[in-house]
C-alpha cells in the first residue's frame, strides 16, 4: 500500500527543492530571452572569411554599372557631330532595318528606287521635317541637321545611291560671322531705347488682361509638337498595338480609364497585349509636354 502511494508523490518534497526549481525555471527563461535578443540584434556577416565585402571588392563590382552610359560632358564644349553610321544605328535602324511602319528597308534597292529619284534635297527635307509615319529627325530633336544628312547619305548609299557625305562647316566661317552679327544687332538694340519716351504715356494705362484661352492654345501647340516629334511613328500609323490617333473605337476603352492612367502610361511606359510603349515614347520630352501630347491625341480621338 505504501509503495503505491509513493509512486504519486512529487519530486519536490522540501521548501529548498521548490526554491531551487523555481529559480532554475526563471534562469532558463532569462537565458532564453537573452539568447533571442542576441540572435535578433547580431549583425550577420555575409561572406565571412572572404574579402568579398571589402571596399575594393564592392567597388570592382559596381564600377562597370557606374561607368556605363554616364560619361560627363562639358555643356559649354563644342558639339561633336556624329557620323552617319552612328546616327543610323541609334535612331534610324529601329524602322529601316526591318521596314516597319512603311519605312523602306536599308539595302532594298527596289524599295528605295522611287525615293532616290526624288533627289537628295527632297530626301533630306523629309528626314529633317518628317513625313507620314516618320517623325522629324527620326524622333530625336537633339540631332543636328548635318547629322541627319550624314545618316541619309549612309542609308541611301547602301540602297543604290552614290551621294557625297556633307562636310562639316568650317569653324572660321562661324567665327567671322559673329562680329558681323554683333554689329548688325547694335542699331537694332538702340531702337527700343529711342522709342522709350513715346511709349511712356502708354505705360500709364492699365494693361489689358491676357485672353483666357492663351494657356490652352499654348498647351495644344506643345502637345501637337511633342506628338509629331515622339508619338506619330506608332500612333500615326497604329503599329505595335498603338491606338491610331482619330480611331474612336480604338481609343474609347483607353479614354474611359481617365487622364491620370493615360498620363502614367505615357510617362512611365506601358506593356500592352500587342506591344510595348517605352517611357515618353523614347523621347526626352518633359512630363508636361508628354501630358500635352496625350491631351492632343485624346482630343483628336473622341
Amino acid at each position: 500500500m505504501s509503495d503505491a502511494h509513493n509512486e504519486h508523490q512529487s519530486m519536490i518534497r522540501t521548501p529548498k527543492q521548490l526554491i531551487a526549481a523555481v529559480t532554475a525555471f526563471f534562469l532558463v527563461i532569462v537565458i532564453g530571452i537573452i539568447l533571442l535578443v542576441i540572435f535578433a540584434t547580431n549583425e550577420r556577416l555575409t561572406g565571412a572569411g572572404t574579402d568579398s565585402q571589402s571596399a575594393e571588392a564592392v567597388a570592382a563590382r559596381v564600377r562597370p554599372v557606374a561607368e556605363a552610359g554616364f560619361t560627363l560632358v562639358d555643356a559649354n564644349a563644342p558639339k561633336v557631330l556624329q557620323a552617319g553610321s552612328a546616327v543610323y544605328a541609334a535612331v534610324c535602324a529601329a524602322c529601316h532595318d526591318s521596314g516597319a511602319a512603311g519605312a523602306p528597308k536599308t539595302g532594298d534597292n527596289a524599295a528605295w528606287g522611287a525615293r532616290l529619284a526624288q533627289g537628295y534635297e527632297t530626301l533630306l527635307k523629309h528626314a529633317i521635317e518628317g513625313i507620314r509615319a516618320m517623325p522629324a529627325k527620326g524622333g530625336n530633336p537633339d540631332l543636328d541637321d548635318l547629322e541627319v544628312a550624314r545618316a541619309v547619305v549612309f542609308m541611301t548609299n547602301k540602297s543604290g545611291a552614290s551621294f557625297k557625305e556633307p562636310a562639316a562647316p568650317a569653324p572660321a566661317a562661324a567665327t567671322a560671322a559673329a562680329p558681323a552679327e554683333a554689329g548688325a544687332a547694335a542699331p537694332a538694340a538702340a531702337a527700343p531705347v529711342a522709342a522709350a519716351p513715346a511709349a511712356a504715356p502708354a505705360a500709364a494705362a492699365p494693361a489689358a488682361p491676357a485672353p483666357a484661352a492663351a494657356p490652352a492654345v499654348a498647351s495644344a501647340d506643345a502637345g501637337k509638337a511633342t506628338y509629331n516629334a515622339a508619338c506619330v511613328a506608332c500612333h500615326g500609323a497604329g503599329i505595335a498595338g498603338a491606338p491610331k490617333v482619330g480611331d474612336k473605337a480604338a481609343w474609347a476603352a483607353r479614354i474611359k480609364q481617365g487622364d491620370a492612367v493615360l498620363y502614367e502610361h505615357a510617362i512611365k511606359g506601358f506593356q500592352g497585349k500587342a506591344g510595348v510603349m517605352p517611357p515618353k515614347g523614347g523621347s526626352t520630352a518633359s512630363d508636361a509636354d508628354v501630358k500635352a501630347a496625350v491631351d492632343f491625341m485624346v482630343a483628336a480621338s473622341k
